[in-house]
């Protein structure tokens, strides 16, 4: 077995356990809603999101062409592959980390944040800093202030068209929908989410000499990214849903099916349309502030917000630290 061989594998490994832990850290982002008002149980609930994510791994394919041609540029070769290892070893630290506290922080920019991190601290390849600030950036500031402006618009709507509705049948008819806006979110976080996992796999068959077209996808890639997503959605980032579902706001049937309903149109959105590579974390959560707003601005609990927002600034440089790090570890195996 050749040593590119043997460096190209290994890449390909770590994007796969990334992918795992993006499906469990992330589980929340599809289900949260849907579990807190018992409008799924939290069993039925996973195994749809875990079905909505295989499918829209299979529709990501723009996003995942993002990932590996825009964000970094680097030679082929195998210390190129190290410098890829190393930053997706970064983002899997930083989501058990997030993980463990129970943050709802976003996979996406700490595998972004490990990539660049990882690129600079070797002093080869290039950043595409452009298409950092345009795709990255922009999109973590726009996203959730659009999350949270539609989901408070989303809900007042709502509160309007049925405002002399049943209370009880209000409830057990937007259990039903929250279904479809549950499906739908987990649709749009496959989408999203697998595909940056697929741009890894693709920029490391680029690099090693694998293939010569870094925009071409595999179809395996496509199958073995969406099936590592599936299977850690289905284990479920406990921690995290009751972050989502329980402690920022007292969610109701009608809030759910709001928030979930706006956030995966945000993510539908930039899939399809900007290509851009958002975070699916931020839109929902800032849709569930937006939707609870309605209520009052006290029935946000803003002191986990907080805590959330500090997660969500701190996430790319963290993980560019500890992408760094090791490419200092790891790196001399890939010269």
């Amino acid at each position: 077995m050749s040593p590119e061989l043997v460096a190209v594998l290994a890449v390909i490994i770590a994007a796969m356990v990334f992918d795992y832990t993006n499906g469990f850290h992330d589980a929340a982002n599809a289900i949260a809603t849907s579990v807190s008002t018992r409008a799924l149980t939290p069993r039925a609930a996973l195994a749809m999101a875990a079905v909505g994510n295989f499918v829209g791994a299979h529709l990501g394919k723009e996003v995942a062409k993002t990932v590996g041609e825009g964000l970094v540029q680097l030679p082929i070769g195998i210390p190129s592959l190290g410098i890829v290892f190393a930053g997706v070893l970064g983002a899997i630290s930083w989501n058990l980390i997030t993980w463990y506290f129970g943050l709802p922080s976003s996979s996406s920019h700490a595998l972004f944040g490990g990539l660049v991190g990882a690129t600079m601290v070797a002093g080869m390849g290039s950043v595409q800093w452009g298409n950092i600030v345009q795709k990255v950036v922009i999109p973590m500031v726009a996203s959730p202030v659009v999350g949270l402006v539609l989901g408070f618009l989303a809900m007042v709507a709502l509160m309007w068209t049925f405002r002399r509705g049943n209370p009880g049948k209000l409830n057990r008819g937007f259990r039903y929908a929250q279904t479809v806006s549950a499906a739908a979110m987990a649709v749009g976080h496959g989408t999203q989410d697998a595909a940056k996992t697929m741009g890894i796999v693709v920029l490391a068959l680029y690099s090693g000499g694998y293939q010569d077209d870094i925009s071409y996808i595999p179809p395996w890639v496509f199958w073995a990214s969406a099936t590592m997503l599936a299977a850690g959605t289905y284990t479920g980032g406990w921690r995290i849903i009751r972050t989502l579902g329980r402690k920022i706001i007292d969610l109701g049937p009608a809030e759910g099916f709001a928030a979930e309903t706006v956030a995966s149109s945000v993510l539908y959105f930039n899939a399809f349309v900007l290509h851009a590579p958002i975070s699916t974390t931020h839109t929902i959560t800032s849709a569930i502030m937006g939707v609870g707003a309605t209520k009052r601005l006290s029935a946000v609990r803003w002191n986990v917000a907080g805590n959330i927002l500090i997660a969500w600034v701190t996430t790319f440089p963290a993980a560019a630290l500890i992408a760094c790090l090791f490419h200092y570890i790891v790196g001399p195996l890939f010269a």
